[in-house]
């Protein structure tokens, strides 16, 4: 009986390393079945995400208890990103062409709602948001004419003003970007930022002051039909950058391993093409400098030696992944499906 004791006991051991060495989802209970790709970790406690029917969520206590609301007026939106700040300030973005691609803020947690921006240019879809502090953020369209097609704000969203893009390298035909978690655009420092492109190019577009000038890179990530290219870009340090990862492949085909993970070690002038990966994915977070969690619909990975090796967490779907930190690592999916890593 002794050994029989022992040998459970060793058992439960090897599974609970196992579960930590391999990640775990823990849902959640929201009451929403909308489909939620925005999401945005303020901290442990502070967890906002977006998504269709003009639907919002917020937890302030870590995922015990969440608010769930609807934009007024905006019912039938998608907001496919949203940045928030702290308990009460948070910027949404809808897609959509034409007026469908909107800007929203809210300044008392979601009591109300600011409309900001509403698009004019019936040829623009509007993607993602990126702010490199609460007054000053960058938002980005598909192309149109051969150039994407940005506006910012450098007053907290009381001014969204288009970007002049005469310094931009302009996009091959056939080239778009996917509104698929909010990850298409970043900013990190002062003054720098990122997006990556899809389609027809698989490049990720580098600009050092605030998107005046801008360096262009190819990437080994697959291209060529409409649902293939980069979908996400993540760096470690967004502080002081250098290290960065870019993930993709075909949503289409989401269970081709192939061509959907590179990475890069010169803030993202060269990419290098990486395995590991188990499918498509659509979203792509550093946990810390070694430990990065990749999702899409056809399932999840973690690495915790900074790419070298992976593990397949599951083969559930999600849209989105964000962290603060170990403790906090985020998914968001289909059918109002939100969990946390344990």
């Amino acid at each position: 009986m002794r050994k029989l004791r022992k040998v459970l006991f060793v058992q439960m051991l090897l599974a609970v390393a196992y579960i930590a060495a391999n990640g775990q989802w823990v849902k959640q209970s929201v009451d929403t079945t909308a489909s939620l790709r925005g999401l945005s970790v303020v901290n442990g406690r502070v967890i906002w995400a977006s998504g269709t029917g003009g639907t919002f969520i917020k937890t302030i206590d870590g995922g015990k208890t969440w608010k769930v609301g609807t934009v007024p007026d905006a019912e039938k939106l998608d907001f496919r990103d949203i940045e928030a700040f702290d308990a009460n300030t948070a910027y949404v973005l809808s897609i959509g062409n034409g007026k469908s691609s909107r800007i929203y803020k809210t300044v008392n947690g979601g009591l109300t709602w600011k409309l900001q921006f509403k698009n004019t240019n019936e040829k623009a879809f509007f993607d993602a948001i990126a702010c490199w502090d609460r007054d000053n953020c960058i938002a980005m369209s598909d192309p149109v004419d051969g150039k994407f097609v940005l506006i910012n704000t450098i007053d907290g969203g009381v001014n969204w003003k288009p970007v002049d893009t005469a310094g931009m390298p302009s996009t091959k035909d056939g080239a778009t970007a996917f509104a698929a978690s909010g990850t298409c655009l970043m900013t990190y420092g002062k003054s720098d930022v990122l997006l990556v492109s899809g389609g027809n190019e698989a490049r990720v577009f580098r600009s050092a002051d605030r998107a005046k000038t801008w360096s262009v890179s190819d990437s080994p990530i697959v291209k060529g039909t409409p649902g293939s290219g980069i979908f996400s870009i993540a760096l470690w340090n967004v502080h002081d950058a250098t290290n960065g990862v870019i993930v993709g492949g075909n949503y289409e085909k989401p269970g081709e391993a192939a061509g959907n993970l590179a990475f890069s070690d010169d803030l993202g002038t060269t990419w290098i093409s990486a395995k590991g990966l188990t499918g498509y994915r659509s979203g792509v977070v550093f946990v810390d400098g070694m430990t990065i969690v990749a999702v899409g619909s056809s399932g999840s990975d973690i690495t915790r030696d900074g790419g070298k090796t992976w593990r397949n967490i599951d083969k559930a779907s999600y849209n989105a992944v964000q962290a603060k930190g170990k403790r906090a690592v985020w998914v968001v999916g289909e059918k109002g499906m939100v969990a946390k890593m344990k």
